[in-house]
């Protein structure tokens, strides 16, 4: 069977990091960007990050670190994978990779066809994530709650490992699947009553319902012509 990876971003309290684990996240995203309102203090994430006790993979979601910032994030979370969601450039990609001994995914904002042309540019990174480029003069990078033309990655060839996010909920993730072959997906907003609240019972539907999909999605026999990695 496909393995589809799941990513729930911007978990803020005990319960909810926990209801996400009981589901079976694959991966945990903890925030640090004051601006949001997902965003969490070192002391925080130290806390939720050590509840994880190795059942998923753990994330921290910076926006232009400096050094000292990536530092304090290594020593707080211990994070498996350093998200990164700003303006950060390919070379700043490869340097904060060395510095941290860490992998990276970066994170690309996609609303046209022309934005898929970076994903080139950023052969440093062990991982990319396609998110929808937030509207003009929006406060946050990502979290936006907003979904680009997936009809854009149809038959274009993407790196292994490749991450699907921007505007996903329980109720659209399987069409996701089925229309870009992504194996992997990250939910943030969609899971929310409100912004920076998460749902556990929305966690839970959101896990099940990438589950159900990628069963689909096999039985299916999958789509041809979807980027699956390459």
């Amino acid at each position: 069977m496909v393995s589809v990876r799941v990513k729930i971003c911007g978990l803020s309290t005990g319960d909810t990091l926990a209801a996400a684990l009981d589901a079976g996240a694959d991966l945990v995203g903890f925030v640090h960007f004051p601006a949001s309102p997902r965003h969490l203090g070192w002391a925080e994430a130290r806390a939720l990050a050590a509840a994880v006790r190795g059942r998923a993979e753990r994330v921290v979601l910076l926006v232009d670190p400096d050094d000292a910032t990536v530092a304090a994030a290594l020593e707080s979370v211990a994070p498996d994978l350093i998200q990164l969601h700003g303006r950060e450039s390919p070379e700043r990609v490869a340097a904060i990779r060395a510095m941290s001994g860490r992998p990276v995914m970066k994170a690309l904002g996609i609303a046209e066809a022309a934005d898929l042309a970076r994903v080139a540019d950023y052969a440093a990174a062990d991982r990319l994530l396609l998110d929808a480029k937030p509207p003009r003069g929006a406060a946050l990078p990502g979290g936006n709650g907003l979904a680009f033309d997936w009809s854009l990655l149809a038959g274009r060839p993407l790196p292994r490992g490749w991450m699907l996010s921007g505007g996903l909920r329980p109720g659209t993730v399987a069409e996701a699947l089925a229309r870009t072959g992504a194996t992997a997906v990250d939910v943030s907003s969609g899971v929310e009553t409100v912004p920076g609240a998460k749902d556990p019972a929305l966690i839970a539907a959101f896990v099940a319902a990438v589950r159900a999909g990628a069963a689909l999605g096999e039985a299916a026999g999958g789509l041809a012509s979807a980027p699956r990695g390459v």
